[in-house]
């Protein structure tokens, strides 16, 4: 039996990830168990509960009609649950037996720099050099340390969030946390023993609504305490570069590829971009879920103009011979038809959740390519005009929610929010923009955006 030890057993992964094994499991072979935990506490109740039922909960996934189908998923055999050091979260990913660490800590959990480097100041990763407590980069070094005393075999290192280039991000940063640390020993055994593939994974996963676990019973019998819902759609594409095998997933529709490049791309500049722009300008206008933005002409038609005029551009301007492998028109109309399901109660909050890392992730790198290549990026910079506005009304109370943000210093942004010249502020900010910031015409031009929109 093949171990898979997740880190960060929130609701995507149970829906995607151990969803896959899932089906594996049923349809191929059983020789891969998942084995999940967590770096933080704030998911102990689901720890709790999926030991208590077993290891078995239930994934509920509705298609934009309506129908509903309910899977029983089995594939997480045991939950590890929080310490503060990790130590038994560390002692499964040194088993010999482990074959593949992946994780899910958000965007913002890897504290990556305008340059990509990790941000060694970031409070969390200070705190983790300390020893105060752990980040992804602290929980794996462990592991590696583990693994490299003990002799155990070599292992795969798969980053499963919306991170551009994920894996070879998270390869770098861990190399720069390890530096910190002075265990250059370390980035050796790395270098010999691991691979961090680049993945592509794509679920629209809202949190689980209160009233679930009673909708489930009462569709299906089922007593669950922790179910999980998510749209029906689903895609994973992973570059095949593991290093202790894996299981034949693409027997169960995941698609194995020598680059993800050309997929991440479209999927982070269009679907994770368009979710931001639907969810700032529907804050605005005082909406409360994603299906209610898409759902509107004018806000819906911000998200399309986007990536019709700006996204397409330059995904075709980049790719060899102007061909990219997807459809571009047709992933753009396909992802706008799932925003509009309106049986997925998708919060603005969720999706504004660290907008910060989200603006620099996903709507950064069309700034820049429209930029470099001498294209107009109007609706681009209407998106971060729009940011711009969600943020004053933050500043003023007047959000309807609590705009979380791990990355987000409420005093700093507060204190430029309240100066005369708050959009030209906005504009030079580095976090956000990175070298466009420095840039007069950049920060003209998205000046002028956010004027526009006064």
């Amino acid at each position: 039996m093949h171990t898979w030890l997740h880190i960060g057993l929130g609701s995507f992964h149970r829906a995607h990830q151990a969803f896959y094994l899932n089906q594996y499991r049923a349809k191929v072979a059983q020789d891969w168990r998942l084995v999940g935990g967590n770096i933080r506490p704030d998911a102990e109740r689901t720890v709790q509960g999926i030991n208590a039922q077993g290891g078995r909960y239930t994934l509920m996934t509705v298609a934009p009609n309506g129908t509903a189908q309910y899977h029983t998923i089995t594939s997480i055999e045991h939950c590890i649950p929080f310490e503060a050091d990790g130590k038994s979260l560390m002692e499964q990913g040194a088993a010999a037996d482990t074959a593949i660490i992946s994780f899910t800590v958000t965007e913002a959990g890897y504290y990556l720099r305008p340059d990509l480097h990790l941000d060694l100041e970031a409070p969390a990763v200070a705190d983790d050099l300390a020893g105060k407590s752990l980040t992804i980069y602290g929980a794996i070094a462990g592991i590696l340390a583990l693994r490299k005393q003990t002799g155990a075999p070599k292992v795969t290192l798969l980053c499963c969030d919306n991170v551009r280039e994920n894996g070879t991000k998270f390869h770098h940063a861990l190399c720069d946390y390890l530096k910190a640390k002075g265990q250059a020993e370390l980035i050796a055994y790395l270098e010999a023993n691991c691979t961090c593939p680049n993945t592509m994974v794509d679920r629209i996963t809202p949190r689980p609504a209160e009233t679930l676990s009673a909708d489930i019973k009462k569709a299906t019998g089922i007593e669950d305490c922790v179910p999980v819902m998510s749209e029906e759609f689903i895609q994973w594409v992973v570059e095949d570069k593991f290093a202790a095998g894996r299981p034949a997933l693409e027997q169960v529709g995941v698609e194995f590829v020598p680059s993800v490049m050309p997929y991440e791309d479209a999927k982070l500049r269009i679907l994770n971009a368009s979710h931001s722009a639907l969810a700032f300008a529907g804050t605005l206008a005082g909406k409360n879920f994603v299906y209610e933005c898409a759902q509107d002409a004018a806000i819906c038609k911000i998200a399309y103009d986007y990536v019709t005029d700006n996204v397409i551009p330059c995904l075709k301007a980049k790719s060899p011979n102007g061909q990219h492998p997807l459809n571009l028109e047709q992933y753009r109309d396909v992802v706008l038809e799932r925003f509009k399901n309106s049986f997925i109660k998708d919060t603005l909050q969720r999706i504004t959740q660290d907008s910060l890392s989200k603006v620099n992730t996903f709507i950064l790198p069309t700034l820049q390519d429209s930029w470099h290549l001498g294209r107009k990026a109007d609706e681009t910079l209407k998106v971060c005009a729009y940011y711009y506005k969600f943020l004053q009304l933050w500043h003023a109370g007047k959000v309807p929610f609590e705009y979380q943000d791990s990355t987000f210093d409420p005093q700093k942004w507060h204190e430029l929010l309240s100066q005369d010249n708050a959009p030209e502020l906005f504009a030079q900010c580095s976090d956000l923009f990175g070298t466009l910031s420095a840039e007069p015409s950049f920060v003209k031009a998205l000046q002028s955006a956010i004027a526009q929109l006064n």
